[in-house]
């Protein structure tokens, strides 16, 4: 854990549990999937925490990431999910935004730029799952072995839910709050070799 983000959150004001979990060497090549190791730290984390617990346990669980931009308006919408809500997420696969595709109250496929067969062709920023879920499917986690990159969402979600029982959010999945903005190397090729700030800042 680092000093850094232990100051950011209680910075913030919120409860907070600050976990770490290295990813493994052999697994941090390109290709493989990210962030699996944390996420099911996350998800053991809260079924420990739980387990003993008389239901019902309010709570919804979202996978947020670093390389992500939301409106304040998605964290209202997704309050409400009672099982697996879904809805668009901007700048990803390629395309302006991707989203599932709503009919009459129900996800009925896919608007996206990359793998359209996929069970949910959706982005990790793309969906929160209701703690009552995660505490009744207790095996379920992302998966290392077997799961091709990109296939994460759709390995977990598979584990969990139908598509028919997903809940579209964001007035019927036709409005973005949410957006993959990504985390791009800087550039810092003016940035002083020599003669550097007097004062340290943290950035």
């Amino acid at each position: 854990r680092s000093e850094l983000v232990s100051r950011f959150v209680a910075g913030a004001g919120l409860p907070c549990t600050h976990l770490h979990v290295p990813t493994p060497r052999r697994y941090k090549r390109p290709g493989l999937p990210r962030a699996t190791e944390q996420r099911n730290a996350g998800l053991a984390w809260l079924r420990q925490r739980h387990q003993h617990l008389p239901p019902p346990q309010p709570g919804v669980l979202f996978f947020a990431d670093d390389d992500n931009t939301y409106s304040l308006e998605l964290f209202q919408e997704m309050r409400t999910t009672r099982k697996v809500s879904v809805w668009p997420v901007g700048l990803v696969g390629g395309r302006r935004y991707e989203r599932p595709v709503v009919e009459n109250g129900k996800v009925v496929g896919w608007y996206t730029g990359w793998r359209a067969d996929r069970p949910f062709a959706i982005d990790m920023a793309g969906f929160a799952v209701s703690l009552q879920v995660i505490l009744s499917h207790p095996k379920a986690v992302f998966k290392r072995r077997g799961s091709q990159p990109g296939m994460q969402e759709s390995d977990f979600l598979k584990q969990i839910t139908t598509v028919e029982e997903l809940e579209p959010k964001a007035n019927n999945c036709t409005k973005v709050l949410v957006w993959h903005t990504r985390t791009e190397k800087v550039n810092l090729a003016n940035e002083p070799k020599y003669h550097l700030d007097t004062v340290s800042i943290e950035v």
